[in-house]
C-alpha cells in the first residue's frame, strides 16, 4: 500500500495522518455529545482536547524516542521526523492523562467523570488509528505459514500475522462494550475509565507478543506488555479501592 494518499505540490498527505484526524474528529463528536447528556459544559471538554490532543502527540514521539535512543542520539535530526514513523500510544495515553488531571484540577472538574466520558472516545481513536500501520506496513507480526493462518498479510517478504487488525478489531470491540457499560447501574465515577483501560491492556499485551518490532526494555521484556500489566494491576486496585470506600460510606 501506498502510504501517500495524495499530494499537494511538495507536500504529502499520508494515510496515517488522515486516520489520526479522522479519529480525532470522531473521538470529539462522541465525546461531546455524552458531556451534553451527562451535564458538562461541552466547551470545557473543548478545552480538554486542545490541550491534550498536542500532549498526546508529544507524548507518543518522547516515548519511542527515548525507547531507540542509541538511533536517535546518533541522529538528533530525526527526533522531530515524525513522517517516518515512531509514535508509542503509550506515550501519548500517559501525557494525555497528566494533562487532563492538571486542567481539571485546575478548572475545579471530576477528573474521573472527565475521563469517563473520553474513554469510548479514545479508545475508538485507537481502533482507526492502527490502520495507518497498514498503510505504513508497520507494526506486524511474526511469520506465519498462510495455510495455517489464512487471514495472514504479505509485508516486508512475508506472510506475517496483521497484528495492527487484531488489535484494531479488540480495540473496536470494547468501544461497544463501554457503549453499554457506562449505562449501567450503580457505577461510580472513573469505572468507565478504568474499565477501558484493563481491557484496553489485556488486548494489548497478548497483540504485542506476536510483534516483531516491540519496543524492549531489556532483551527479553517488551515495554509494552509491563506497561499494560502495570496498568491492569493500577486500574483493578482503583477499582476495587473506590468500590470498597464507596460502600463503606453507603453503611456509615
Amino acid at each position: 500500500m501506498d502510504p501517500v494518499a495524495f499530494t499537494i505540490g511538495p507536500f504529502s498527505v499520508r494515510w496515517y495522518g488522515i486516520l489520526i484526524a479522522t479519529a480525532i474528529l470522531l473521538g470529539t463528536i462522541l465525546a461531546l455529545r455524552e458531556s451534553e447528556r451527562q451535564g458538562w459544559d461541552p466547551d470545557h471538554f473543548l478545552n480538554l482536547i486542545l490541550y491534550c490532543v498536542p500532549a498526546a502527540f508529544v507524548g507518543a514521539r518522547l516515548y519511542y524516542v527515548i525507547f531507540n535512543w542509541d538511533y536517535y542520539s546518533q541522529y538528533p535530526k530525526e527526533i522531530p521526523a515524525v513522517w517516518h514513523g515512531g509514535l508509542a500510544i503509550h506515550g501519548a495515553l500517559i501525557a494525555a492523562f497528566i494533562v487532563g488531571y492538571l486542567y481539571t484540577r485546575y478548572a475545579k472538574l471530576s477528573f474521573w467523570q472527565a475521563a469517563d466520558i473520553a474513554a469510548p472516545s479514545i479508545i475508538l481513536g485507537q481502533a482507526i488509528g492502527r490502520w495507518g500501520n497498514f498503510f505504513n506496513q508497520e507494526a506486524y507480526g511474526y511469520e506465519v505459514d498462510p495455510a495455517k493462518v489464512p487471514w495472514a498479510m504479505y509485508i516486508d517478504g512475508a506472510y506475517r500475522h496483521p497484528t495492527f487488525l487484531y488489535e484494531s478489531l479488540w480495540n473496536l470491540g470494547v468501544f461497544f462494550f463501554l457503549l453499554w457499560f457506562r449505562r449501567k447501574p450503580n457505577l461510580i465515577k472513573g469505572d468507565v475509565f478504568l474499565t477501558y483501560a484493563i481491557l484496553y491492556s489485556l488486548g494489548r499485551f497478548f497483540v504485542e507478543g506476536l510483534r516483531t518490532d516491540s519496543l524492549m526494555l531489556t532483551t527479553s521484556l517488551r515495554a509494552a506488555q509491563v506497561v499494560s500489566l502495570v496498568t491492569i494491576l493500577i486500574a483493578g486496585g482503583l477499582m476495587y479501592y473506590r468500590h470498597k470506600r464507596e460502600s463503606i460510606k453507603a453503611g456509615s
